[in-house]
């Protein structure tokens, strides 16, 4: 009588997020699907089919979402967002550094005591959480022997984490150095506890796989190091943008880019694509581990990047934290039962749906406070009614003076729509893109556009900015 009660109270905080129903009284914990989730650092969309493993195992045999967004392009707003399936204004973790953001702040805001693992570990998952976490931890408010709640395995580095090498670990409570051989490689080291895990769980599990790369430095493999031997970074239309005359004034300020310049983007562009050669042998690793194990048949995995990255685009030599395309979109492939091989999902989406996903599939109750929605359906190939018409990316800049040298992006507020981008920045000026017209983003229309369009984006961005928990999901589907 009182599972039932359980249950019952589980189904009635799923109903409002358009969830289905948690297993049938019948079904035993053990038929509920393992969910497997590889989150990479700073990933542009449009490159998964250099990744042998990425592009056979999970492109081809899953679905690929070609519209999703995150709610800010930079790391730590980002992870946060999707592990508490809230925007930026209501997370409020703004930044990646204190006092504003990062680690010190998630910790401070009390977020870390109501997230996806500790939803799914309250509905009798085995979790863990393998690599990065937030930037800065453990920061200045906890020891780096802190677990937070929500995980059964936490293997998380604590210092040099995006050397790959040279590293320390606080495996579950205890500081563990990593050195420089071969065999320390971090996404290497990753992998073997993730098959490690996958194995032992006779539960069913939920990891949150999180390798470093491509994040600056680059580091590969050594296996890799000679890999993608003369290949260019991408040349799109906003390579190098070269008219800026319309845009803002961070923009304009920013000159062209000379050939050394360019030489060196595409030396980075070949560093990353090595570095990401590790995050792929890992997801090899993990389909070959589920595979043997006798798992993969039941089990979902999701494969994305906390943001996106600018490599010449719009005059930006390297980096994030934009309102454009390049560093707002960012790739999401799904493969899992039910989910049809080589599929494509063109409906808007966003990282604050992925809390929401993972609970629905295991069944576990979400707090009130979640603002996204579940991708059940589009992964059962089912588009509900009420489908979002409006994503929102928020930026702010930070007071740490070092961090702010990272970027010239003033704070703003950004509406992406079915058809537009609609960008607000603090200094009052304003980014108009007609999508259809302007895939590339390269003519800003906002001076000249009719100006009850203009009204009708303002009205929607203003909704999004001021929305909280469910309202969030009314103000998504306003147009």
């Amino acid at each position: 009588m009182v599972k039932g009660l359980c249950r019952l109270a589980c189904v009635l905080l799923l109903l409002p997020l358009a969830f289905s129903l948690p297993p049938a009284s019948g079904e035993t914990a053990q038929a509920r699907p393992n969910i497997v989730f590889v989150l990479v650092d700073d990933l542009e969309a449009g490159v998964l089919r250099n990744f042998p493993n990425i592009s056979k195992q999970l492109v081809r045999q899953g679905a690929s979402f070609e519209r999703f967004f995150v709610t800010n392009s930079w790391c730590c707003p980002s992870r946060t967002s999707i592990l508490r399936s809230q925007y930026v204004h209501s997370h409020g973790v703004l930044t990646n550094t204190a006092p504003e953001g990062g680690f010190d702040r998630f910790y401070a805001n009390g977020l870390e005591r109501s997230t996806v693992g500790t939803w799914m570990q309250s509905a009798g998952y085995r979790t863990a959480l393998m690599g990065k976490f937030l930037n800065h931890y453990p920061g200045t408010s906890t020891e780096a022997t802190h677990v937070p709640p929500g995980w059964n395995e936490w293997d998380v580095p604590v210092k040099n984490l995006y050397e790959e090498y040279g590293y320390t670990l606080n495996e579950n409570g205890k500081l563990a150095d990593y050195g420089w051989s071969e065999r320390d490689y971090l996404s290497d080291v990753l992998a073997g506890k993730a098959r490690t895990f996958m194995t032992a769980s006779k539960d069913p599990f939920f990891l949150y796989l999180a390798p470093i790369a491509p994040h600056n430095p680059s580091n590969p493999a050594v296996r890799h190091a000679n890999a993608f031997s003369g290949v260019r970074a991408p040349r799109p239309k906003s390579f190098n943008q070269e008219d800026v005359k319309d845009e803002p004034r961070w923009l304009r300020n920013l000159p062209t880019i000379k050939q050394k310049g360019i030489d060196r983007i595409d030396e980075r562009y070949r560093d990353r694509m090595r570095a990401m050669l590790g995050a792929d042998d890992l997801v090899g690793s993990v389909v070959e581990t589920l595979r043997q194990a006798g798992k993969l048949d039941n089990t979902y995995i999701f494969f994305a990047s906390d943001n996106g990255f600018h490599l010449g685009t719009h005059r930006i030599k390297q980096g994030k934290t934009t309102p454009f395309e390049e560093a707002i979109r960012v790739p999401l492939v799904v493969r899992g039962p039910g989910i049809a091989p080589g599929s494509t999902v063109n409906d808007m989406t966003a990282t604050v749906d992925l809390a929401p996903t993972f609970a629905e599939l295991g069944g576990a109750a979400v707090p009130p406070f979640v603002e996204g929605r579940s991708l059940v359906p589009l992964l059962n190939g089912r588009k509900p009614t009420h489908w979002r018409k409006n994503v929102l990316v928020e930026f702010n800049r930070p007071l740490n003076k070092a961090s702010a040298k990272q970027t010239p992006v003033p704070a703003y507020q950004a509406l992406r729509t079915e058809d537009y981008t609609y960008v607000r920045y603090e200094t009052g000026e304003t980014q108009l893109y007609d999508l259809a017209a302007d895939p590339h983003q390269l003519h800003n229309i906002a001076a000249t556009a009719d100006p009850a369009l203009l009204l009708r984006l303002q009205s929607r961005l203003l909704m999004m900015r001021t929305c909280s928990a469910a309202n969030c999901r009314e103000a998504d589907t306003r147009s």
